[in-house]
């Protein structure tokens, strides 16, 4: 990869610095799906970051900030002392708000000094970009100066002391650089009076032209007592005297004859032709040593690209911090407890992203505990629409943040170190490559048994819903299994198939949840709670009906149901499960059946003997 950018950009790339790893032992493993799924930086539209953790999390004053904050959501810690180290520090921002202030106000003066890093390698800087970076690099140094006493964690003890000594360098850009400069580099208009002798002077000839040309045309009108005489000047035939032809008996016999218009005669003089020379010379030579001496400015800063990268980082760190503190002040967030063991508890848990979109809304907050007893694998069931998803996701976002070492969204935390952390939610195929939905499905969902450890932290959302009932049921029923039995590790497995929930009786670590729902006035209240237990229904006729299927469709699906209840009943009962599955209740007042409406109908009175027993036949078919 470097060999072709080196071949298509002509360049060294001075301001490449050292390539490492960024897997293994140092941080929190996740997939590019597992970034897609929870929607770190990337919404799930593909649209942009807003809505997703990184816009609920940003309060960054620059662009080094900005994309310093993508690189710890995206690369969360392993090591718990680092982990601490940015807990105590964004603590002490969160209690001094003072400091906080102080210190994003000092930030938001800053340009994107890291950006220059690129320019000055490949030599596109310009005059302008050197002024910026100068400038901001001197706002950062008084901004450092002014917090290394302030700011006591060690975290910013030891950026401090990172931070490199780059006065020299931005008193040199800002004294020689003027205030006012142009986009180019060749026209220019860069170099401040005073820097250079010979610059000086030439401007001086350039900047006092217009005096010199005005003397001298008064000198020629005296002279040749011509009072219409004018010099000019065009990019053509530069410098001239223009006679008009009634005057042209008293030109002088040393003008010589340049240009003959129709009312006018154009000449020069040896003396204009050495002026406009000298003029001319020096707007060259102007642009010339002006482009030499900003060349040399170019070239001594980016024998400092590294120290500016240094600086670019410590500042963006600083920026990270403090935005991390804002967030934790505005919306309540608490600094979690990390910890080695395998555990989870969190009380009070928001989703740090829809907290922040209804924020006029108070948003259900929900704990989590997991520990040996009770459970490392929690099966979720619960109705359609009620907050499965929610939950899961907030549990995976809430680890992530904690180990970036951000604060969180809840009332206490306690979190067990994580290793990976895989997701699988969501329902899409690759027709490029020829999968189908289930097939990605199952790709991903290998893709996680064969990776994770018993440290991991896996979340699952409708395993098998891709395929037929049995078959869906039943790659559930085993991954849930392995999941519990074969890693070991804490994983949230939220799930349709109610009757999966007999594997918390036969298998230890599992543990049946559901998010709670409450009936009341014929209609159906969306909690949002999660609680121990399993649910025994979905509600998706309901919700189909919210939708806006026909009222004759949704019946004939409730009689469809019925009969696969009662058929799926036995089936499971072989499998240990309950016999039959609670019928599903409806959430607003349901249809009576076809055949209640066929015997209000019925006239019985009319009907024979004979015609009574065919019409019982009839409706027990129908049944």
């Amino acid at each position: 990869l470097l060999a072709y950018v080196r071949q298509t950009q002509k360049s060294l790339f001075k301001h490449l610095g050292e390539i490492h790893f960024v897997r293994g032992r140092q941080y929190l493993g996740m997939d590019a799906r597992t970034f897609r799924h929870l929607e770190l930086t990337v919404n799930a539209r593909g649209d942009g970051s807003r809505h997703s953790l990184f816009w609920a999390l940003n309060q960054t004053k620059t662009a080094m900030g900005a994309r310093r904050l993508k690189k710890w959501i995206h690369y969360p810690l392993l090591d718990l002392a680092k982990i601490r180290t940015r807990q105590e520090a964004i603590a002490e921002l969160v209690e001094k708000t003072e400091l906080l202030y102080g210190l994003q106000e000092g930030l938001g003066k800053l340009q994107d000094v890291e950006r220059m890093l690129g320019k000055l390698s490949l030599g596109t800087v310009n005059a302008r970009d050197l002024h910026g970076m100068a400038r901001s690099l001197r706002e950062a140094q008084t901004l450092i100066a002014g917090q290394r006493e302030n700011l006591r964690a060690a975290f910013f003890r030891e950026l401090m002391a990172d931070y490199p000594e780059l006065g020299d360098l931005c008193e040199i850009l800002l004294k020689q650089l003027q205030e006012d400069l142009p986009m180019t580099i060749r026209e220019g208009g860069m170099i401040a009076p005073g820097v250079h002798p010979e610059l000086d002077e030439l401007r001086a000839i350039s900047r006092d032209g217009k005096s010199i040309i005005a003397a001298m045309e008064e000198e020629e009108r005296k002279r040749t007592k011509i009072s219409s005489l004018k010099i000019r000047y065009n990019k053509v035939f530069g410098y001239y005297i223009e006679i008009t032809n009634s005057n042209r008996e008293s030109v002088p016999v040393d003008y010589i004859r340049k240009q003959t218009l129709a009312n006018a005669e154009r000449y020069i003089t040896p003396r204009l032709k050495e002026y406009e020379n000298k003029v001319l010379g020096a707007e060259e030579r102007i642009k010339s040593l002006e482009y030499e001496l900003f060349c040399k400015l170019r070239d001594a800063s980016a024998l400092r690209i590294e120290e500016v990268r240094r600086a670019s980082q410590v500042l963006g760190s600083l920026d990270v911090a403090a935005s991390l503190a804002q967030v934790a002040r505005e919306q309540r967030y608490v600094r979690p407890e990390l910890v080695e063991e395998r555990i989870i508890d969190l009380r009070d848990a928001r989703h740090p992203v829809l907290e922040k979109m209804r924020a006029e809304e108070r948003f259900i907050p929900n704990d989590l505990t997991m520990n040996d007893e009770s459970g490392r694998l929690f099966l979720i069931t619960g109705p359609n629409m009620a907050g499965k998803s929610t939950v899961m996701r907030q549990s995976a976002l809430l680890i992530l943040m904690a180990q970036m070492g951000s604060f969180i969204p809840a009332s206490r935390a306690t979190v067990g170190l994580v290793d990976q952390l895989f997701t699988r939610i969501g329902a899409s195929d690759d027709l490029s490559q020829g999968q189908s939905t289930f097939m990605v499905e199952m790709l991903e969902t290998a893709s996680i048994l064969k990776a994770a450890t018993e440290r991991s932290f896996i979340v699952l959302d409708e395993i098998g819903r891709g395929t037929s009932t049995y078959d869906g049921m039943s790659i559930a029923w085993a991954v849930a299994e392995f999941v519990a039995k074969g890693i070991g590790c804490r994983a949230l497995f939220a799930t349709h198939y109610h009757e999966l929930t007999d594997l918390a009786r036969q298998i230890p670590g599992i543990a049946n949840y559901q998010v709670a729902v409450k009936e009341w006035n014929n209609q159906i209240l969306f909690l949002r709670k999660l609680i121990p237990g399993g649910a025994s229904r979905s509600y998706g006729i309901e919700v189909a009906r919210l939708a806006g299927l026909p009222d004759d469709l949704l019946a004939r699906a409730r009689e469809v149901l019925h009969r696969l209840e009662n058929v799926e009943g036995q089936a499971l009962e072989k499998l240990g499960a309950p016999k039959k599955p609670a019928p599903q209740l409806g959430l607003f007042e349901a249809r009576e059946h076809p055949i209640i409406e066929d015997l209000r109908a019925l006239q019985p009175e009319a009907l024979s003997p004979l015609e009574a027993l065919n019409y019982l036949f009839q409706l027990k078919q129908k049944l």
